[in-house]
């Protein structure tokens, strides 16, 4: 005797469908698992007999092999517990096909026989739905988060009795995504950091206003407790809502990592590693996404720069330009999104004072230029804005405390009608002037003559790469969004000139 339930599993930032086959036979009792599976699935046939036999069914006393198709597919995980558990329920006669047939099952089974949540349920429910299925099982805790994909019908699972009471269509027990509702984006900071806590740095704020409006990627230099670190904290505050697309990705990325299997994220990452950090948590691999796709959508705050080792900022190249990340080993080739606003910080010298009226620098001319070739050419070029701050004058910062006026919320509205300009100028969502290519930046940008003169004298003058060339118009465009400018006046791109690296 036979059976069949079909289920899924991620896969990178997608997923595969597996096929969970089930064979009883006449012998001494037994129960195997094959089809490239690791060993938290081979552990799955204690879980399952317990969750079996404590919800009152009986488990066969014959020799019963599950085979995992496609066999050649690494199986990992517990995603397929559920799958396991009703393909056995099959060959003992207690379920029959119909029950099961043109459903997906997943879940983690307890010992108890309750259902525990899994990564990656979006990736889940995508597969099935590409492949045609309409119902769809999940645990419980992952219904909030399936339910964000449309177009199926998704149950939460809470025991595996109820799930039988259901299949057997004992009443309506499990809750469905209909009864589920989807926050919307929360309102609540992702840290209490906003421009009106920060004194003085009016250069560094209008820096920050332009960033974030064009998705610009920007360096900070300055000396100790200059504001950088807050500036970065109150960029992420100033970021619009997010779209319900980028809600699905984003939870899909956390997911994946095991970070939410529950809820839906709905506000902007930022990401902050520590400079210690290994190349593969900031880049990512094939078992789950990096910090550079976990502030997708979002910021990845690289606070002392040049104290991260070489071979990571090097890899941040690629990503930085195409927006996404591709990780390749020997039998598996993934691809996570990596559209990330990149806000790094770095003191002017190791010790931090170089240019300091108040603290004297201590560092040789040679330990100065090995600090700053820390940072190699090639990835200072894709920084679109540079600025340096200084730290602000403990009179200054007395004197504005009292004159704050909700500086934070007009910001965040300039930024926003920004945002709405390059919306309708590239007609669809979440396109900055950052993202453009060269080939889009000549066809869809127009600057009056006086700014293409002071252009072309300026990328001669500073000696500009074809990328700074085009990243310096990409800033001015943004600074013309705005003031409300449809075309970009040379003034827009005097200012743009003045956050290049000299």
């Amino acid at each position: 005797m036979t059976s069949k339930i079909h289920s899924a599993m991620p896969y990178g930032f997608l997923g595969k469908l597996v096929e969970v086959e089930g064979d009883k036979n006449r012998g001494l009792p037994a129960f195997n698992i094959v089809g490239m599976a690791n060993k938290t699935i081979n552990e799955a046939k204690e879980r399952v007999r317990s969750a079996i036999v404590n919800s009152g069914f009986s488990f066969p006393d014959r020799k019963v092999t599950i085979n995992l198709a496609p066999a050649d597919l690494s199986k990992d995980g517990s995603y397929l517990d559920l799958p396991i558990a009703l393909s056995v329920l099959m060959l003992s006669g207690q379920l029959i096909k119909p029950d099961t047939e043109g459903k997906i099952f997943v879940g983690e089974l307890s010992l108890s026989g309750e259902l525990r949540p899994v990564k990656g349920i979006i990736n889940i429910v995508e597969t099935a739905k590409t492949t045609g299925f309409k119902e769809i099982y999940v645990p419980i805790q992952n219904l909030s988060q399936a339910s964000l994909i449309k177009g199926v019908t998704i149950y939460g699972v809470d025991t595996l009795i109820n799930l039988f009471l259901q299949l057997k269509n004992q009443g309506q027990i499990l809750k469905t995504n209909q009864d589920v509702k989807i926050p919307k984006n929360a309102t609540k900071m992702a840290s209490e950091a906003l421009l009106d806590h920060i004194r003085g740095q009016i250069n560094a704020k209008r820096a920050m206003e332009i960033a974030i409006a064009g998705h610009h990627n920007i360096l900070i230099s300055g000396p100790p407790g200059a504001g950088k670190t807050l500036l970065a904290k109150a960029a992420a505050n100033l970021l619009p809502d997010l779209t319900p697309e980028e809600m699905v990705e984003i939870t899909k990325l956390y997911s994946i990592s095991g970070m939410t299997t529950g809820e839906v994220v709905t506000n902007r990452p930022f990401r902050s590693p520590h400079h210690t950090a290994s190349a593969t948590s900031i880049i990512g691999g094939v078992n789950g996404p990096g910090e550079i796709s976990l502030a997708d959508k979002g910021v990845l705050f690289l606070d002392e720069l040049p104290e991260f080792p070489r071979s990571v900022l090097e890899s941040l190249r690629q990503p930085l330009e195409d927006k996404a990340v591709t990780i390749s080993r020997a039998n598996q080739k993934t691809t996570y999104p990596a559209d990330f606003m990149l806000v790094a910080t770095m003191n002017p010298c190791p010790c931090g004072y170089l240019g300091d009226p108040t603290h004297e620098c201590k560092c040789t001319e040679t330990q100065i230029q090995n600090y700053h070739k820390k940072i190699s050419g090639p990835l200072l070029d894709r920084i679109d804005m540079y600025i340096e701050v200084e730290k602000v004058k403990n009179s200054e910062l007395a004197a504005t405390i009292a004159t704050t006026d909700h500086e934070h919320n007009v910001v965040k509205n300039t930024i926003t009608g920004a945002i709405t300009r390059q919306k309708a100028r590239y007609k669809r969502d979440g396109i900055y002037n950052s993202s453009l290519s060269s080939f889009q930046v000549s066809n869809l940008l127009t600057m009056e003559p006086e700014a293409e003169k002071l252009l072309a004298e300026a990328s001669e003058r500073l000696n500009l790469s074809a990328r700074a060339y085009f990243k310096t118009i990409k800033v001015a465009r943004t600074i013309a969004d705005l003031e409300g400018t449809d075309i970009i006046l040379s003034k827009h791109l005097a200012e743009a000139l003045t956050y290049r690296r000299r």
